[in-house]
């Protein structure tokens, strides 16, 4: 008994694709049998969870669906792009808990500030909420696309390749989007607090 031709192998896994880019269901369930537990061992990897691990499978096997047709085989084999593809969300995610991380203890330090207000004036904070309401009001004054990308960014927590994902936008398109929105957000507010 011999190994099969890792040559066949390839060329079965790259027909598979174009088939799932032509929305073959059948394809689609033989690729994820032949990648599914290759492309869950590098996402743990990655994430050293078995929760986000199993998302990350989810959301690669949601690319491979969605970009299937989009796969050129002179740029590697199929599993070394849906290996890519799985780095790619498993570092995505990392950071997005990372940040999230940051958030919380953002909010639980404002949290202990907010309690000090018991002890101080309650004219300081009545001035917190005042620039609050600034910040809220300048923000309603950014273009709409603005709005939305730097919502996403900073009170949903999403890294800017799942904004980009999550609008179907270019990546440089977010980024571009989510900088003019921070300046002129930084414009709206120097102005109302001079």
């Amino acid at each position: 008994m011999h190994d099969p031709d890792p040559a066949i192998d390839v060329d079965a896994e790259i027909e598979l694709l174009r088939r799932i880019g032509r929305g073959d269901r059948e394809s689609f369930a033989q690729l994820y049998d032949r990648f599914s537990s290759a492309v869950f061992s590098a996402a743990y990897r990655i994430v050293n969870n078995q929760q986000a691990a199993e998302d990350v499978l989810q959301e690669v096997f949601l690319q491979v669906w969605e970009k299937a047709a989009l796969y050129d085989p002179a740029r590697g084999k199929p599993l070394t792009w849906a290996i890519t593809l799985t780095r790619n969300k498993a570092i995505d995610r990392l950071r997005a808990t990372q940040r999230r991380g940051r958030l919380q203890e953002s909010l639980e330090r404002d949290a202990g500030v907010s309690e000090q207000f018991d002890g101080r004036s309650s004219i300081d904070a009545i001035d917190l909420l005042e620039k609050g309401k600034l910040v809220a009001e300048a923000m309603r004054k950014l273009p709409p696309e603005q709005r939305e990308a730097l919502d996403l960014a900073f009170f949903s927590g999403l890294t800017q390749s799942e904004i980009a994902e999550h609008l179907k936008e270019p990546l440089g398109t977010i980024k571009a989007r989510i900088r003019r929105g921070m300046l002129k957000l930084k414009s709206l507010l120097d102005s109302e607090l001079r």
